[in-house]
């Protein structure tokens, strides 16, 4: 096993998902690469026990230094917990690959919104939704956009960020902020799951784990420094890749 290569995949994971998500599509392929006949549940697995590290660090830094509405989200993060359980849980016996097609095509939809629209997610475009708006983003959020993290996961950092820019009215900074949170419920909750499975290596996912909270430290600081603009140009990056991972599956399976 290529120890470095892990090592430097679980940095640049953190990193991205500090940001806007989407790390595991960094982290989850090193792993298969790195040890080439490892199971998929097991680098699933493993991919959560470094995430959550990582989640959780960049949530306190952001906590820290962006202004947000902990309260409101305590009942978020422990619906996010149950239901990324729930996904992880019918994960096994249902084959991801039926959401592939539609993931796909939401995550184009939600590239060429972010591209056509440059002051959405903006400080100037942020302001108190209605209070109907507001309660739709959180359960979008908290309920199934976690479910969906359970199920599969790429893209969840993104979907939640533009759902609660949205819907909930706070720009990308304080929406990546509020993501963070309640992604840590979801990576704890799938993480829970695949660990009764037998389905982490957890001396190796600690080590990552380590490698993740560095990479998270590091996007979570650029975010707060750079600001909205910063975690816009991220995010359509991360989309781009996304949609051309996803896209070349589609075609080679």
């Amino acid at each position: 096993m290529d120890v470095a290569l892990l090592i430097v995949a679980a940095a640049a994971a953190g990193w991205v998902d500090a940001v806007v998500g989407g790390g595991g599509l960094v982290l989850i392929p090193a792993m298969l690469i790195a040890q080439p006949g490892l199971p998929a549940a097991t680098a699933l697995g493993t991919n959560k026990l470094a995430a959550v590290f990582g989640t959780a660090s960049a949530a306190w830094r952001y906590v820290r230094h962006v202004r947000i509405d902990l309260h409101r989200l305590v009942p978020v993060f422990v619906a996010a917990l149950v239901f990324s359980a729930l996904g992880a849980l019918v994960a096994i016996s249902l084959p991801t690959e039926i959401f592939t097609p539609i993931v796909l095509v939401m995550l184009v939809g939600v590239g060429l919104f972010v591209a056509l629209n440059p002051g959405f997610g903006g400080d100037a475009s942020a302001g108190p939704r209605s209070r109907l708006s507001t309660l739709a983003g959180l359960v979008l959020a908290g309920v199934v956009i976690a479910f969906y993290d359970g199920v599969m996961g790429p893209g969840t950092g993104t979907f939640l960020i533009i759902s609660l820019t949205a819907l909930v009215g706070t720009s990308f900074l304080e929406s990546s902020a509020m993501a963070k949170v309640i992604n840590t419920g979801t990576n704890l909750g799938a993480l829970t799951v695949f660990g009764l499975q037998g389905n982490v290596l957890w001396l190796l996912g600690l080590g990552l784990a380590a490698a993740n909270i560095v990479g998270a430290q590091i996007g979570s600081h650029m975010a707060i420094g750079r600001g909205s603009s910063f975690v816009r140009w991220v995010l359509l990056a991360v989309v781009v890749v996304m949609v051309g991972k996803l896209g070349y599956d589609l075609i080679t399976d």
